[in-house]
């Protein structure tokens, strides 16, 4: 049977398809492949051929056949889940709600499904991790905010469940991940904020716990020596913090130490908390106090146009994450896809 004919026989059946619920078989009868074909089809089975697969989902979405995923758990071990672990303290502007857009973005037209599984300040980080493998809850994890010492890294590979980390772990060799190069962009922020005249800057850090903000910290303390100027790591609040606690932590911070004459970090939010704090006390940006971010959305610079910014694309990051957890799902015995984004100074 050639595509012309499928799609004719399809039209057809959709027209007098009955209030029945479509099952399996109704898109055997319509493609006239087996049920097994099908179903191995809709579970991108990779020795299929695309255009079977195409075809398969093509029905499956021209009659609303929707996969019984209980029936399907049972049947196969298999939930068709991938679920992205992230914390509530972000803020939807922040990376976090790009990297979901992302992920289920590749999602699209796979037989698999984002969910969202949160945890929450007070909580331990492992606890959502072991909740989605010990409940079966998921096929695969992505996580992102990791530490050195990664608890989640450890208990996963433990336990041999697919998963890609956005950052690098103390066992990094052992798993899938995708970073951006916080130590250069610390690098590069310190020397672009130099060439503007600063001598003493501030860096509005992530939890130092975290291996970005290690890598970050060691980045611009290693420029500040090689250019023989001065960084400081704020330790009254960190960038993840509520506005209103950025807010006052770089007012009295300020007030303390008023000759800083630049003021970088991570997190667009804290970035613009940051500045309204400044502007408060009287300092310009641009002039007196140059301001440094990176972002995921390049919006700073509509904001104050003479902010320094950095794009880090979040959407590639979250692609590539995808891929590797599918990648694991369909061939465990593959090497694990990594991948390291090292930022250029012409990018400012």
């Amino acid at each position: 049977m050639n595509n012309d004919q499928t799609k004719g026989m399809s039209a057809q059946k959709i027209q007098h398809k009955s209030t029945t619920k479509p099952t399996l078989k109704t898109i055997s009868q319509i493609s006239g492949l087996a049920v097994a074909t099908v179903s191995r089809a809709l579970n991108d089975a990779p020795d299929l051929r695309q255009e079977t697969k195409d075809l398969v989902r093509r029905i499956a979405n021209e009659i609303g056949y929707v996969p019984n995923r209980a029936g399907l758990g049972l049947r196969t071990g298999k939930t068709n889940v991938i679920s992205l672990i992230i914390s509530t303290e972000n803020d939807m502007m922040h990376y976090t709600h790009q990297l979901m857009s992302a992920v289920a973005t590749r999602l699209r037209g796979t037989p698999y499904h984002l969910t969202i599984t949160p945890f929450f300040p007070d909580q331990n980080k492992l606890d959502p991790v072991r909740y989605v493998v010990e409940t079966g809850s998921a096929d695969a994890i992505v996580l992102n905010r990791t530490e050195k010492n990664d608890p989640r890294v450890d208990y996963l590979i433990e336990k041999g469940f697919p998963f890609a980390t956005h950052g690098r772990t103390f066992h990094t060799k052992q798993h899938a991940y995708y970073d951006f190069d916080n130590e250069v962009f610390a690098r590069l922020m310190v020397r672009k904020m130099h060439e503007r005249g600063c001598k003493k800057i501030l860096l509005v850090a992530p939890p130092l716990e975290e291996t970005y903000a290690q890598h970050m910290r060691n980045g611009a303390l290693a420029a500040a020596e090689e250019l023989g100027i001065e960084v400081m790591v704020e330790s009254l609040v960190h960038c993840d913090e509520p506005s209103k606690n950025v807010y006052k932590g770089i007012k009295e911070r300020f007030s303390l130490n008023p000759e800083i004459d630049g003021l970088f970090t991570p997190s667009p939010v804290a970035t613009m908390s940051a500045i309204a704090a400044i502007e408060y006390m009287g300092r310009t940006v641009g002039k007196d106090i140059q301001i440094g971010s990176k972002e995921p959305f390049r919006y700073l610079k509509l904001f104050r146009k003479d902010i320094i910014v950095l794009y880090e694309d979040l959407h590639l990051a979250g692609e590539f994450l995808t891929e590797a957890v599918l990648r694991q799902l369909r061939d465990p015995s593959l090497s694990p896809m990594q991948k390291v984004v090292v930022p250029d100074y012409s990018e400012f």
